[in-house]
């Protein structure tokens, strides 16, 4: 191997924007994906070298793996591609990082923990803004309670999604609200709410299975998780659907006619938009007596912050920083990470 990476899946929105910000950094990744001239085009542009590998093709995919240290996977839906590029890396001995948020991935990628660390590669799903503010502020809120039995986080400020989230999105209506409960990840029967104070008085937010159902306990190891979304219209629709409401938009052909429409929708936030856009995170932790301490941390905009924590945690990586088997951002590089980067900063609030 030499010391250099993959960037999986570049033709995307967010892939672009890695593309752009690594070639800033004066990186030299090799690009790679399943469209070729797509691939050309922006390699080109950068001075890249590419290839184009489908997942398909364990051999091309083994070959290509066999230049890099590690992988920068963001092809989605990781629902679909996340397992033949881990098998790929267990394969290879490559180490693998992605973007996603999704709860299925994360807890696929936890199972091979044993079969990742005999192969002494580190699995971290999770590196841009799923997971890495957040899963900090998770191990944050429970360096302060360290007897925590309940964790609270919540998110404001979200703008446009890329067509990559959107269509990940529509794949999970039909999952339901899921949140952790004594250790165990369950979809609740009635959307939890409450409100939250993100800094300018209190918000409605609603419950979501974002990522950190997942990783915060496998950094934490609270028990009871759940976090929120600031309340907005489209989360308010997808909370009051019923079951049967979500059987019927999981269907193959309803899928099929929203993922559609995405398509037609701007690829994601402008440069413009991205610069004035910031994301307020608040962690709340309790313990059985009843203690609570809170916090927030202020970020820039998640596609932004995504560049940046995606590309430090590579270069980390290359720089022999990687723990063999599964981990989450924090449990390698510790909740201080995400305070290290510009435009990002705690404020811890009393109980």
């Amino acid at each position: 191997m030499s010391d250099r990476f993959m960037i999986y899946g570049a033709t995307g929105y967010t892939g672009k924007l890695i593309a752009r910000t690594a070639k800033a950094q004066g990186l030299n990744p090799l690009l790679a994906g399943r469209n070729e001239a797509r691939l050309k085009s922006i390699a080109a542009q950068h001075g890249f070298e590419y290839q184009a590998i489908s997942l398909d093709d364990p051999d091309a995919l083994d070959a290509g793996l066999a230049q890099a240290d590690a992988v920068l996977h963001i092809a989605g839906p990781f629902s679909q591609t996340s397992k033949p590029m881990v098998d790929a890396c267990l394969r290879t001995g490559t180490h693998y990082l992605d973007i996603t948020g999704e709860i299925d991935v994360f807890e696929a990628c936890a199972r091979r923990d044993e079969e990742a660390k005999k192969a002494g590669v580190m699995l971290m799903p999770g590196v841009g803004f799923d997971v890495v503010p957040s899963d900090c502020l998770a191990a944050h809120m429970k360096a302060r309670l360290p007897d925590a039995s309940e964790l609270t986080l919540g998110i404001s400020g979200l703008g446009r999604m890329s067509h990559g989230t959107a269509k990940t999105g529509i794949e999970s209506i039909g999952k339901g609200t899921r949140i952790r409960r004594d250790g165990r990840i369950v979809t609740a029967r009635k959307t939890p709410r409450r409100e939250i104070d993100f800094g300018k008085g209190a918000k409605p937010a609603i419950a979501v299975g974002w990522g950190d159902v997942s990783t915060a306990w496998h950094s934490t190891h609270i028990p009871d998780i759940t976090v929120y979304f600031e309340s907005n219209p489209q989360f308010e629709q997808m909370a009051k659907m019923g079951r049967i409401a979500r059987w019927v938009m999981a269907r193959g052909s309803i899928q099929r006619a929203l993922k559609k429409r995405i398509g037609l929708q701007p690829e994601g936030p402008s440069d413009a938009e991205r610069r004035q856009g910031y994301s307020i995170l608040f962690g709340e932790a309790v313990n059985a007596q009843g203690e609570h301490v809170q916090s927030r941390l202020s970020t820039p905009e998640g596609y932004t912050l995504t560049a940046m924590t995606s590309l430090e945690i590579v270069g980390r990586v290359l720089a022999g920083e990687a723990k063999s088997g599964f981990q989450t951002p924090s449990s390698v590089f510790g909740p201080d990470f995400i305070a290290s980067f510009e435009g990002c900063a705690y404020r811890d609030m009393d109980g």
